[in-house]
């Protein structure tokens, strides 16, 4: 079910499905809620699942030149307020986990435990930071040749069926709602440091062939938490929910179950 929450006067867009304990879907970049729809009616059968337009994309209103990952987080969490939801798993894909990370420093209350879904706590290289500059350059000049060029990225298999999706979710976006998320992405700070106090479960998704997220540069900081799984997908690139469905969602319906568990303990 589509329902709107408010957030800086603004509007923000959310789904709510199933019942029971709450797990948040955050979308990466540069998708929406409905980025997760296949995934989300599977997870909804055992659990109440929130996924939630990051400011700028989707219905969610822009708040501003840069929506950096500090008022993203404030945006999930003045929704999960008005829904009056209070302990939950936030699972984060790519700019979403980089949204859930700083949820964590910020509401480390809340949290039940925290997915990284292909994403990572470090901050931009500076090379990448160069690479998000031309990206803006591009989107201000050709917006829809930058989003395909973009999705060509984040399969493994350039011919995989979700593909065409993907490329009509993006569609969606908006040149200012992209460029204030490429800006906040590039001030991002190194968070590494949020892992090491982490009291509840986290579990990081990485997927062998993804060429956005390099999986080896990327597994020292699974060393860090107290409580850390780790999946590593054989065959798959940035969109593990789409590229192995039946893997991801086993191991995080799993991963769920146990940090529900233990909050009852």
């Amino acid at each position: 079910m589509i329902r709107y929450a408010s957030f800086r006067g603004g509007i923000v867009r959310y789904s709510d499905k199933g019942k029971g304990r709450a797990i948040v879907l955050l979308h990466g970049y540069p998708e929406n809620l409905h980025i997760w729809d296949e995934f989300s009616d599977t997870l909804s059968k055992n659990f109440r699942v929130i996924g939630i337009d990051l400011p700028g994309f989707g219905e969610t209103e822009n708040f501003g030149y840069v929506h950096s990952m500090e008022l993203m987080a404030q945006c999930v969490h003045s929704v999960m307020l008005q829904l009056n939801l209070r302990r939950y798993i936030v699972v984060g894909h790519s700019m979403g986990g980089y949204v859930a990370i700083a949820f964590a420093e910020l509401f480390t209350e809340n949290l039940r435990g925290l997915c990284m879904f292909h994403s990572t706590t470090y901050p931009d290289t500076e090379e990448k930071k160069a690479d998000r500059d031309r990206g803006i350059v591009a989107v201000k000049k050709h917006p829809a040749q930058y989003l395909k060029a973009f999705s060509a990225n984040l399969f493994a298999d350039p011919n995989d069926t979700h593909i065409k999706k993907v490329q009509e979710i993006i569609s969606t976006s908006t040149p200012r709602g992209i460029i204030a998320a490429l800006e906040g992405m590039k001030v991002r700070p190194n968070r590494e440091i949020i892992l090491k106090f982490t009291r509840y479960p986290v579990l990081f998704i990485m997927g062998k062939k993804d060429k956005i997220i390099n999986y080896q540069a990327a597994l020292p900081q699974t060393e860090i938490p107290s409580q850390c799984e780790v999946l590593l997908l054989e065959n798959a690139g940035h969109m593990g929910f789409y590229e192995a469905p039946e893997e991801t969602l086993k191991a995080l319906g799993k991963f769920a179950k146990r940090c529900f568990r233990e909050r009852k303990r």
